[in-house]
């Protein structure tokens, strides 16, 4: 006779099995995830909105949508977190549009190393950074290309609005996949192995990069975190619409010192967005940068 118990907790609902999302209820997600992010999810993601939805539900042992909607609605055990995460697009890896780490070093910082008080030191923000491969991968970067690395002291921080992401950036480990654009020379010089097809960077590199959690249309959570000489924000103000795009604009802008250089996706364009910014043409890549001596309004 088995000993185990015959009764017990229901089996979780499969996704396939819960009710599809209403139009309306469809609607009022899209605009949670807009007040919250500045995201923009239109019916063209119907898809993708509707299996994290029923994700979650199932991972809450919930059937009815009003139900949850009310329980991320009141944020009930950090419900919200938990939602925007399951949305942020996160795939990357090292060396990425390495065209704007050349005019890193070949540009930005020697232009403003001209200016740089003595002492002062280099602030670098990834924003968003993903799961760490960016700020990491100007890390290495400058250490490898920049005459002067040595001659300053250099801050890199790594933001991002997914929480799940900043703990794996700080923890360092990735895959082949992360590591492709590497040479085996920058591998083994800067990571170790920790299993099959498994790195992590090196402590003292971990170290040296900050990370923390963001959300860049939010002007409180972008000037906690001071002002920087270079911002990286690529390939995320393509999914917000026109006005949160020049929110964040601003914000960013109010995160550069005067003079300060903005790098975006190639497929993004801040004269299209935002007046604030000059553009400047380097051999390696167009960027953005915010005039010198000029006070925003």
């Amino acid at each position: 006779m088995s000993c185990v118990s015959r009764s017990g907790p229901s089996p979780l609902p499969r996704v396939s099995e819960l009710p599809p999302v209403s139009e309306e209820d469809f609607r009022k997600v899209c605009e949670f995830l807009y007040r919250q992010t500045g995201m923009i999810f239109n019916e063209s993601k119907r898809y993708y909105v509707d299996r994290r939805i029923g994700d979650r539900m199932t991972a809450l042992g919930l059937t009815s949508f009003p139900l949850y909607f009310s329980r991320l609605r009141s944020d009930i055990e950090g419900e919200i977190e938990t939602f925007i995460n399951a949305f942020t697009v996160n795939e990357t890896y090292f060396y990425r549009e390495d065209h704007q780490l050349s005019c890193l070093t070949n540009d930005l910082l020697n232009e403003l190393a001209r200016t740089k008080r003595p002492g002062a030191p280099f602030r670098i923000w990834s924003a968003p950074c993903a799961t760490g491969e960016e700020p990491y991968s100007i890390a290495i970067w400058l250490l490898e290309n920049w005459r002067d690395v040595d001659k300053y002291e250099i801050e890199i921080v790594g933001s991002d609005i997914d929480t799940r992401c900043i703990e794996a950036a700080r923890a360092g480990e990735y895959g082949a996949r992360a590591l492709m654009r590497l040479t085996p020379e920058l591998i083994q010089k800067y990571f170790e192995s920790v299993g099959e097809e498994r790195w992590r960077i090196v402590l003292d590199l971990r170290d040296s990069v900050r990370f923390t959690s963001v959300n860049i249309v939010e002007p409180l959570d972008t000037w906690a975190h001071g002002t920087f000489d270079v911002i990286f924000c690529r390939n995320v103000l393509i999914y917000f619409d026109d006005a949160s795009r020049r929110v964040a604009a601003e914000n960013l802008y109010e995160s550069l010192v005067p003079g300060g250089f903005i790098c975006l996706g190639h497929t993004e364009s801040m004269s299209r967005i935002s007046p604030l910014f000059e553009v400047r043409r380097f051999v390696d890549a167009i960027v953005y940068q915010r005039p010198r001596g000029n006070a925003h309004g």
